[in-house]
Parts: structure tokens; sequence; C-alpha cells
């Protein structure tokens, strides 16, 4: 196979321009509490996730005419086999949406929109979901990601009063970030503005996987501006536009297609001296990348609500079909090889929904910092969700292969589990890739150690200064080290959780476990801890699932007060299999093969082992 050819007058950024962009954006302080930083740290605080928060009521009414109205549509209106047979959203199903407001949820009712929580948010993306995965695409990425949360949270008076409006009824707007060789590293970005004698702006460049793109009215881009020097030191600027595609430069080059989401309006679009008025610079200039982190700690919680939708109608799938499906003289779902399958999707689907509905609704309280509940739940619902889906193909065998409209034909039920694999895959990927995902909670996760110790692990540090970071790292450890070994006997804590008790005190031990396990892990790899990867993808993960099991707690308690005491035993066996997981998760952050993986490799890519590709036509 030819390798592809590289453009040698392609920019090039280093590791650290790249760094140091991604460092800039970064929200480096914690003003508000946050369960998940906490649990880092080595403190479980179940005082900011129970009792259960609650949605506010007075949204609740507004919320549910809505909600119920967009469950019906959803039900009788969108046929989602077509959508993927005809790789289009139809126009009236896209104005059914736009007619009940469904573009404007959490658009302020002055403004013209719904006024929602994001608790409701998540719920009606839920009910989308779980009915045409390219319709959630359509209606989240407008209001996740696109023109409207950015302006809700940094847009002037003049720009809310000019767009959303607009917007509530169904404007439709995007988002462009991603560039062709630019996906998770904005430093090698390559749009740019530049600034006009009339004191607007320039825009050239062009941008790839625009989701509304091909359908848009208008787009939050992010174009890199003049560098700006700080401390001495250049540093490149990234900073947000409103951008309407019906002015003059703005082009549709290309409509992408995709494995899944086959009625996704996802495109290419270039972008050749447009002009773009300076009232339509998003809150300021080299801001950009920090707005898009900001909205995206509330926008990413669209993706653990699909997850759960996913896992829901999985479930029924499975229920239903475990008790339809005879074999060997019993249904399916009484052999002990699908039972287990299913036992297990019940749990996890209970755990996926503790997990996105503790967020959003830790998002609406107000008072939260949710930049790792959010990340996490991303990354955790989108995989657990994925392994769900996984499993129903398998219980389904053949059928669970068939795609559903020739299931129909032949006189089967076309539940479209075929479907739903190839449309959930993106999740994996959309909004952060699980393995970008790792890395951002990973960087937060170590971020006070790295406060404490980063002058005496830089090499950089002259000696003198590491004399003195060194007392000062050795004394705050002196007294941070014992307490992640020594508590509170966990016997006397947690009781109010009673049957699910054992579980929550597992947490409070394994969180110290884990402050400790990064702490080992800065001290034997040092300022190279960043490029053991797999290492902190393990940390991640075992940090992951003690949240996981911390929300399933919480949120069964809060139902069984409320009359659903079998609540109670799906967190039961839940947190039993988590407890598994975390258990080999910690067992392989230093026990591994990481170091003769990553060998063979650089092996590989160096055409070593390139005689194993033979025998392909």
């Amino acid at each position: 196979m030819a390798a592809p050819t590289i453009d040698p007058n392609k920019p090039k950024v280093t590791e650290a321009e790249a760094r140091d962009v991604a460092e800039a954006a970064r929200e480096t302080e914690w003003h508000s509490p946050s369960f998940v930083a906490e649990l880092f740290e080595g403190r479980l605080r179940m005082d900011l996730i129970h009792p259960h928060p609650e949605p506010d009521q007075e949204d609740e009414a507004r919320a549910k005419p809505f909600l119920d109205r967009l469950a019906a549509f959803m039900r009788d209106k969108v046929d989602a086999d077509k959508i993927d047979r005809d790789c289009k959203v139809p126009p009236e199903v896209v104005q059914g949406l736009k007619d009940m407001g469904a573009f404007g949820i959490k658009i302020p009712l002055e403004y013209g929109g719904l006024g929602l929580s994001q608790y409701h948010y998540s719920k009606a993306m839920g009910l989308v979901s779980s009915v045409c995965g390219s319709t959630t695409a359509l209606l989240s990425a407008h209001q996740s990601i696109g023109v409207p949360g950015p302006l809700k949270y940094f847009g002037t008076p003049e720009q809310k009063k000019k767009y959303l409006p607009q917007l509530a009824k169904g404007m439709i707007s995007a988002f462009a970030l991603t560039e062709g060789g630019v996906g998770s590293d904005p430093a090698a970005m390559e749009t740019h503005a530049i600034p006009t004698a009339e004191g607007d702006w320039m825009l050239n460049g062009e941008k790839l996987w625009c989701t509304n793109g091909t359908n848009a009215d208008a787009l939050v881009v992010m174009a890199r501006t003049p560098s700006k020097l700080v401390n001495g030191k250049e540093r490149k600027q990234i900073t947000a536009f409103l951008v309407e595609m019906k002015w003059p430069g703005v082009e549709v080059t290309h409509r992408c297609e995709f494995m899944g989401l086959k009625g996704i309006e996802n495109g290419v679009i270039r972008f050749t001296n447009v002009r773009v008025p300076k009232d339509n610079l998003i809150w300021g200039e080299g801001k950009g990348l920090k707005l898009a982190l900001i909205t995206l700690n509330t926008g990413r919680l669209t993706l653990p609500t699909s997850a759960t939708a996913a896992a829901k109608r999985c479930l029924a799938i499975a229920r239903l079909w475990g008790n339809e499906r005879v074999q060997w003289g019993r249904p399916v779902g009484k052999h002990d090889a699908v039972a287990q399958k299913i036992g297990a999707m019940a749990a996890d689907t209970f755990a996926l929904e503790a997990v996105a509905d503790l967020c959003s609704l830790l998002a609406d309280k107000g008072g939260y910092d949710i930049r790792l509940e959010a990340a996490i739940a991303k990354l955790y619902n989108s995989e657990r969700a994925w392994d769900i889906i996984d499993d129903t193909v398998q219980i389904r065998g053949g059928r669970g292969y068939e795609m559903a409209h020739s299931l129909k034909a032949r006189g089967e039920h076309p539940w479209p589990v075929e479907r739903m694999m190839r449309d959930f895959r993106i999740n994996l990927i959309f909004e952060g890739s699980s393995e970008i995902m790792h890395l951002f909670i990973a960087r937060e996760a170590v971020d006070r150690h790295f406060k404490v110790a980063s002058a005496l692990i830089d090499p950089h540090t002259p000696m003198g200064a590491k004399i003195g970071a060194f007392f000062k790292t050795a004394l705050y450890y002196a007294g941070w080290y014992p307490s992640r070994w020594f508590a509170v006997p966990g016997i006397f804590k947690f009781g109010e959780f009673g049957r699910l008790a054992k579980h929550v005190r597992y947490v409070d031990r394994m969180s110290r476990r884990l402050a400790r396990t990064i702490f080992h892990a800065m001290v034997r790899f040092g300022p190279k801890l960043e490029q053991r990867q797999m290492v902190l993808f393990r940390l991640v993960d075992v940090g992951s699932e003690l949240f996981a099991m911390s929300a399933a707690c919480a949120r069964a308690v809060m139902l069984a007060k409320k009359g659903q005491p079998e609540a109670i035993e799906l967190a039961d066996l839940f947190c039993t299999n988590a407890r598994r997981r975390v258990r080999y998760g910690f067992r392989r952050v230093f026990n591994n093969d990481d170091v003769m993986n990553y060998r063979v490799a650089a092996d590989v890519l160096k055409g070593r082992h390139e005689w194993m590709e033979k025998g392909v036509a």
C-alpha cells in the first residue's frame, strides 16, 4: 500500500506550541466545587450529589407539554429508516420541529425560545435519539455547540437581540472548528482572519466535518487571528466569529457521507475573502478556544443522554426478544449466556441514566464546576452504551445484523439494531474522541500535583529554584500523603445508603487509593508521565467507574424513597460489576505491556513488519 504524500510546505506546529495554545485556553482555576475533581484528589464529597438534586418544578411544568408533543411527533411523523435510506431528514420533519420550538429549547423566553433547563433539553434529546440519530444531530449540533450556546453565554446584548429570536424560530446553525489537518490540535489551525482598515475582519480558510454545515444559515467559525506577545513570547490567537452562510465567499464544497447517521447534513465549508463585521466577533479576540471549551462543558451532555436512550431501546429489544424467541424448548432470555448479558445491560442502563441526569441537574443547579463531570459522562456513557448495543446485536443474532426494512419485508418485527450500531459508533468520536476525553480528564486530574511540584519536575527549572521547590513540595506532601492512607473507619460512614453503603464506602477507599496512585505515577515517571498515556487512561477509567458508582447509589436511594425500591437492586449489581473493573484498572496501572506495545508500534510505522501485509489483493 503506497504511503500518503506529505506537503513539505505545510506549516508545522511543535509539541510545545500545541501545548501552549491548549494550556492558554484551559480554565486553570476551580472557583466552584467539583465532585469528580475532589474524587481524583482522594476526597469523596457525597454531600455534593446526595441528596440527589431534583429538577425545578416550574420548569418541569413548562417542559411537560413540549416533551409530550415531541414524543408524539417523533413516534408518528419521523420514519428513521426512510431517513437512513434517503440520506435526508425530510423538510416536513424539519419544519415540524421548528413549529414546536425544538430549535430553541434552551434559548431564553425573552428571545422567543422555550427557556427550558439543561435537564429538560437533555430529556428532549433522549426522546429524539430513541427514534433517529440523524434528527438528534440536527437539533443538538444547532443547540449544543452551534450559535445559540456561545451567544447565550458570551454574546453582546446586540448580538443576542439580533440572532437569538431567529435561532429560536429555526434558523439552523453549526460549529466550524475542525480542519483537514487539524482535529484536536487547534494550534495547527490554518483558517485565519485578519483585520481590515475599517475594523472588520477578512476570513479565509476551509473547515471540515461541520455538522449542519450543508443546510445551516449561520456558523460559529474558529479562526486564527494575529498573534500577540505574552510575557515576551509569541502566543497564537484563536477567535470565534459568527458567520452567515449567505455572505459572499462562503461556499459548501462537499457534503460528507458516513457509516451511520445517513441523514446528517455535514460538509466542507470554504471561506474566500469573507468580510465579517466587527460586531460579529464573539466574546473577544483570542478567546475562541476557551469559548469552545466552556460551551462544550454543557454541550457534551447531549451525548450521555443519547447514549442512555440507545441503551434503554436496546434493553427493551432484549427483553421482548428474550421472551419471544424460543430455542431448545426455552425462551432465549432464560438461557444463562443471554440472561447474563440482559442483567448487566439493565444495571448499566440504570447507571448511564444516573450519570446523565446527575450532570444535567448539577449544571442547572449552579454553583458547580462540571467540566470533569461532563467529560466523564461523555466518555463513560458512550463507551458503555456501545457495549450494550454490541450485546444487543449478539442477542438478536442474524436478525441483529439484518437491516430493518429487510426484516419488515419478510414479516418480522423491524427492530433497527443494525442501524443503531451504525448510527451510534460516532459517539465515541463526536465532540472529543474517547482518547481526547481521557487526556483532558487526566490533565485536570493531575492539575493540583502539577501546581505543587511543577518547578521540581520541570527540567528547565534552575537548580536554585529546584532546591526551594523541593522543600515546598515536601512540606505539602508531608500532610497530604498520610491523609490518603488514613481516614475515619468506613463502618461509621454512609449508613443512610442502607444496602448500598458498602459500595459508597468502597468508593471512599478507592478514591484515596486513586489519589495515591496518581502521585506514585508522577514520582515514577516525572515529566514523562504525559507521554505514558495508557497509564493515565487507566487512572481516568478508575475515576470514571467511581463516579458512575456514586451517581448510581445517589439516584437509587432517591428513587427508593419515591416508591421504586427495585432501583437499589440495579445499583447494587452495577456497583458489584464496577468494582471488578476498578480492581482490574488498578492492577494494570504499573503492571502492563505498554512499553513492548509501543516498541512494536514504532517498528510497524517504520515498515519493519510490512511483510505481514502481503497476501491481500
